[in-house]
């Protein structure tokens, strides 16, 4: 990997913005964290942060080589960037929009990311989301130093992103209210559908057994790939994305058709109806979830890495699926669906061993599916 990227002695030091509340960072992240500001070591830095906004995604993003790695990984801290400002409480479109328009504007050169931070300066949201932000210079520092056509990729689809969270931000702008099934899809292609293009053309770009007959059939499943994990997302923090981020995703549709509606969401004598209405969008995300297994098994088992990346995602919202079908805690306030940390490191370790053999993944997910995974010695 190349050295840290740091500003020439000629340059001005970029905008000063105001400071993340760091206090509430783990204290070794937020010593190492500190350590890669003072130092501009923007790697450092995108390194340490990665896990802080997502333990999904960071394993599997830390197995990629090179610039692969280096791709995926700043790709997805600027995709957490554009989540942040769309999902940032109190603000009003106007304030947004241009933000998601200026994150854009960074993928042209230093200038603008040095500029950026100091831009959000009123965006609010988790700790480690704002550490985020405020140093969105680091991140796109890292990210400049990738070749150009692996730059014109993430810029492509980052921006096919961000123009849709800008699209919803100003039809709803007292808070997101899905009104319909295609207008949840939608939605869901936007923020994470683009992903998993953005992910495929990455594969195609920098894995030589990823060639064009590949390529094009895993086109054809990546948009579900994506979708699917958004779904799930989606379903296990109905009423923290209700309360906290004041948005909601269950379409009117579909809980006035069960005898409710948006505004009844969380209430107790509406919990029937209201898990009528979501049982259409977990049965949408099963759906994508086989067309999201399919994925995983058409990339080729020489892309080692890209397997690893893919299947633990996939593994973990086909249990997550599994217990939202078992439970409505997430239409509770205050209540969610979380797989137990015992399932979750049965899966992380026994998806690495069966990553590269087809069969062993149907079996593993079609195992998944019907029960807690477990190992022998847990």
């Amino acid at each position: 990997m190349p050295s840290p990227v740091a500003p020439p002695a000629a340059q001005a030091p970029p905008p000063a913005a105001p400071p993340a509340p760091a206090a509430a960072l783990p204290a070794a992240a937020r010593a190492t964290l500190g350590a890669a500001v003072a130092r501009r070591d923007a790697r450092r830095f995108c390194e340490t942060i990665l896990p802080l906004v997502s333990r999904t995604f960071a394993i599997g993003i830390r197995a990629l080589p090179g610039d692969l790695g280096r791709a995926v990984l700043t790709a997805y801290l600027i995709c957490r960037i554009a989540d942040t400002v769309e999902d940032a409480p109190g603000m009003a479109p106007e304030a947004k929009g241009p933000l998601l328009d200026a994150l854009i504007d960074c993928f042209d050169g230093q200038a603008a990311a040095d500029a950026y931070p100091a831009m959000c300066a009123a965006v609010t949201g988790e700790p480690a989301h704002l550490a985020l932000v405020r140093h969105a210079d680091l991140v796109f520092g890292y990210f400049l130093t990738l070749p150009a056509p692996t730059r014109a990729i993430v810029r492509r689809w980052v921006a096919e992103m961000a123009g849709g969270m800008k699209k919803f931000v100003f039809l709803y702008p007292d808070g997101i209210r899905i009104q319909t099934v295609e207008e949840f899809r939608e939605y869901c292609y936007y923020v994470a559908g683009t992903v998993g293009y953005l992910l495929t053309d990455l594969w195609h770009e920098h894995a030589p057994s990823v060639g064009r007959a590949h390529y094009e059939r895993l086109r054809e499943r990546c948009r579900a790939f994506g979708e699917a994990l958004q779904t799930v997302n989606i379903l296990k923090d109905v009423a923290h994305d209700a309360v906290v981020e004041n948005s909601i995703y269950v379409p009117e549709q579909l809980l006035r058709e069960h005898g409710s509606s948006q505004a009844a969401l969380l209430a107790a004598d509406r919990e029937a109806q209201n898990r009528g209405a979501i049982e259409r969008l977990i049965q949408l995300a099963w759906a994508d979830l086989e067309e999201a297994r399919r994925y995983l098994l058409l990339i080729p088992r020489r892309a080692v890495s890209i397997r690893l990346f893919c299947i633990l995602p996939l593994l973990y919202a086909y249990a997550t699926l599994r217990d939202l079908t078992q439970t409505s805690a997430m239409l509770r306030p205050g209540g969610s669906v979380k797989i137990s940390r015992r399932e979750v490191k049965a899966l992380l370790m026994t998806g690495a061993l069966f990553a590269m053999s087809n069969g062993a993944v149907r079996w593993l997910v079609e195992r998944v599916r019907r029960r807690e995974f477990r190992l022998a010695w847990q």
